[in-house]
């Protein structure tokens, strides 16, 4: 009878050991696929631009001199170019770009935080049959291209455009304002495009909110205004932190609403490597820019989220 029951017992504990493995190979069937995404499209295209960014420019096809390169004896040179990087740490122009990037990003984020915080509560408030159509109407301007949305306030801010049309039949300015070509419509153009990106993380977070929180700090004496900002705005926090990320790092590179909306004196990361790349045709330099800003702008960003989802795993 006892060794009926311990061959049982070693039966059940194999059979624990075979769900358990089988638990981790389901488990790694899920992580596999987003990090082979990233593997693919995010990691070895930046090892290719990194490798790019060591070597020297060259007028031919490719623009750029190899950096691994066989002789005839079968020998291994290896030709490592860092002039690319000091050049971005000397020239004052790629300096300016940097800070202008940084600026317009950082400026826009905090327009569209502000905006959307209040969007995303408004609709969090709302009654629950408005909900849907209010965030249909949020993301209804994804149906249509981005270049249209962006030339569309073009036509709005130009010198002929409905905004100065209006102001001079209203009487309220005698000549048009220079609304276009300066980095005020930059800012505009990002915040119109972007805000859907700072609206949907908030709300999400702003919904899962139980109410019996505010409850509880309406019976310990709290104001309403007072609530929001220690209760409500600490425990959506991680959507202001998501929807802060998804504005400010594609802003900071933006292309199009720059080269559309801004002047000459716009310069952002986006338009320099536009030139370096396509004008210039200096492919190592365009690429050495584009490493240092990720290192820069992109790999803060994403260990500070890192660290605050270790943090909450850990509380």
């Amino acid at each position: 009878m006892i060794a009926w029951a311990n061959r049982r017992i070693a039966g059940l504990r194999e059979s624990v050991r075979f769900l358990e493995k089988l638990k981790e190979q389901e488990r790694w069937l899920i992580i596999l696929p987003p990090y082979f995404w990233l593997v693919i499209f995010f990691f070895v295209p930046f090892l290719l631009i990194l490798k790019i960014s060591f070597s020297e420019a060259t007028i031919a096809i490719p623009p750029f001199v190899p950096i691994f390169e066989w002789t005839q004896d079968h020998i291994l040179h290896i030709h490592f170019n860092f002039n690319h990087y000091m050049t971005l740490w000397q020239d004052s122009f790629y300096l300016d770009a940097f800070g202008s990037s940084l600026i317009i990003a950082g400026f826009s984020t905090s327009c569209c935080l502000a905006l959307g915080y209040m969007m995303a509560y408004g609709i969090s408030r709302a009654r629950s049959t408005w909900r849907t159509v209010l965030l249909l109407l949020v993301v209804l301007p994804f149906w249509t291209s981005f270049l249209i949305r962006v030339y569309a306030w073009m036509n709005l801010l130009s010198s002929q455009g409905l905004i100065n049309a209006f102001l001079l039949k209203m009487g309220l300015i005698h000549t048009p304002l220079m609304l276009l070509d300066n980095s005020a419509a930059v800012c505009v153009g990002i915040i119109y495009c972007y805000l859907p990106f700072m609206i949907l993380p908030i709300y999400a977070a702003l919904d899962k909110i139980d109410s019996s929180y505010l409850e509880a700090a309406y019976d310990l004496g709290c104001s309403p205004w007072r609530a929001f900002w220690r209760v409500t705005v600490p425990l959506s926090m991680p959507g202001i932190v998501a929807g802060s990320i998804l504005v400010f790092i594609p802003a900071i590179g933006e292309f199009v609403i720059p080269e559309i909306l801004g002047g000459p004196d716009t310069i952002m990361i986006g338009r320099v490597l536009w030139w370096e790349f396509f004008n210039n045709r200096d492919w190592p330099l365009a690429c050495a820019l584009a490493v240092a800003m990720v290192v820069l702008f992109v790999a803060p960003i994403m260990i500070f989220q890192r660290q605050q989802l270790r943090a909450r795993v850990i509380s």
